[in-house]
């Protein structure tokens, strides 16, 4: 069996993270980081054990190229975004090469179309697991954890929190996706059917715990909405949110979205300007004029207040920075015993001296323990598959270990009669 590993797209930073932890936990596996920009790479190849790395470049649309280079692979692992532009050729050449393929895909559209490949993907006996970064990813494992305390699932809430790592570039891929999920169509299960809804719209507040306590949380369109019910077809809402701290950064995203959407700017002016506020520059009147109204939006319909938006502001002016706060949460209702439970998996810690100190931090991690995992059970699998019907919870808690989480770090259980949680009715609004 060949023992090579491929990485397309190695630069980014979560891709990075996950070499670096998966080169950590071990084995003798050769890894191949390509990237259109393979001088970036350089560096990486020289951090990890002599011999166990070489870097090439390799355009991923050139498909004579790419599939040369998925040829005999062990396993194909897609960090190049945004998704909805590049998993299509790759798992294509993946395909016809018949070479095992996983990613950390968080587009709906892209895991929409790699779904329908399913039956090809089967009859081909090649593995093309989606999703495999924090979320989706680790939110999937943790549901289906939290499923096992139930006979009947009625309801999941799959939420997710991300925080200030400013000043940081995240790169033009991750903004764009951001930009995407807070404005236009969100795809949910609602009632036992699939519905559209706008997303970043429908707010909640939910007990995360962690650092942070009762917290919003927006509506998001991400896949976990569109695999969980091909698990879960009976229940009546599976739904994603998500939010950022601090909670007026909300607003910023939501109203550079919604220019976007509105063709008021357009996607390139959007990921210029976050870019330049995420790094500590001081943005542009343009930006800030659809940001503002973004906040504005959030102040009038209650879900901040007046002084925090100005302390926020105000810090910003100073570049005045925040501690790291995230968290990946899944919250389950339905019967047990014919008794109506709440099942709630959540991580318990986040910040420095934490395994969880960043967004890449996590998902290269989860992404990492997804691998290991995968190339333990290749043999096993087949189809377009998404980590909640092929990943066991204990087994990939175990390889998450492996990659530097402590124990203590991975997951917390809390189940409880549902009487006894109370939870405020959701906030509906409409607007920037």
């Amino acid at each position: 069996m060949t023992k090579r590993i491929v990485f397309i797209g190695a630069a980014g930073e979560m891709c990075r993270v996950a070499i670096e932890r998966f080169a950590k936990a071990g084995g003798d596996w050769k890894l191949e980081l390509c990237d259109i920009r393979p001088e970036t790479l350089e560096s990486l190849a020289r951090s990890l054990p002599a011999g166990r790395a070489t870097t090439r470049r390799l355009d991923l649309f050139d498909r004579t190229d790419l599939r040369k280079v998925v040829d005999g692979a062990a396993l194909v692992v897609l960090g190049a975004g945004p998704y909805i532009r590049t998993s299509e050729p790759v798992i294509e050449a993946c395909l016809e090469a018949k070479a095992p393929y996983l990613d950390f895909d968080d587009d709906v559209e892209s895991t929409e179309a790699a779904l329908a490949l399913h039956d090809r993907a089967r009859k081909a006996g090649v593995p093309i697991l989606l999703g495999c970064g924090a979320s989706p990813g680790l939110t999937n494992v943790m549901t289906a954890d939290a499923a096992r305390d139930l006979d009947t699932v009625e309801r999941i809430d799959v939420c997710w929190v991300t925080g200030d790592e400013r000043p940081h570039p995240y790169g033009r891929a991750v903004l764009e996706h951001a930009v995407h999920i807070a404005a236009g169509p969100c795809v949910t299960w609602e009632h036992g059917q699939r519905v559209m809804h706008e997303t970043f719209v429908e707010t909640d507040v939910l007990p995360l715990g962690n650092t942070l306590g009762d917290f919003r949380l927006y509506e998001s369109a991400h896949p976990e909405a569109v695999t969980m019910p091909r698990r879960w077809p009976d229940a009546q809402r599976i739904r994603v949110l998500g939010s950022l701290d601090p909670q007026p950064v909300n607003g910023i995203l939501r109203g550079i979205g919604v220019a976007v959407q509105k063709g008021a700017m357009t996607m390139e002016e959007a990921i210029d300007f976050l870019d330049d506020i995420m790094t500590d520059g001081r943005g542009n009147a343009k930006g800030w004029r659809h940001a503002l109204a973004g906040i504005w939006g959030q102040v009038r319909r209650g879900e901040v207040g007046r002084g925090e938006v100005l302390r926020y502001l105000a810090d910003g002016l100073r570049r005045k920075h925040y501690t790291y706060r995230g968290i990946n949460y899944t919250r389950l209702t339905g019967t047990r015993d014919g008794q109506r439970v709440v099942s709630v998996r959540r991580l318990p810690v986040s910040g420095p001296g934490t395994f969880v100190t960043s967004m890449a931090a996590m998902t290269g991690a989860a992404t990492a323990a997804f691998m290991m995992l995968a190339l333990d059970g290749l043999g096993g699998l087949a189809g377009v598959l998404a980590p909640e019907d092929w990943a066991d919870p204990e087994a990939f808690y175990a390889k998450l270990e492996l990659t530097g989480a402590q124990p203590h770090e991975i997951v917390e259980s809390v189940v409880t009669p549902s009487s006894a949680v109370s939870r405020p009715a959701p906030v509906a609004a409409t607007g920037a």
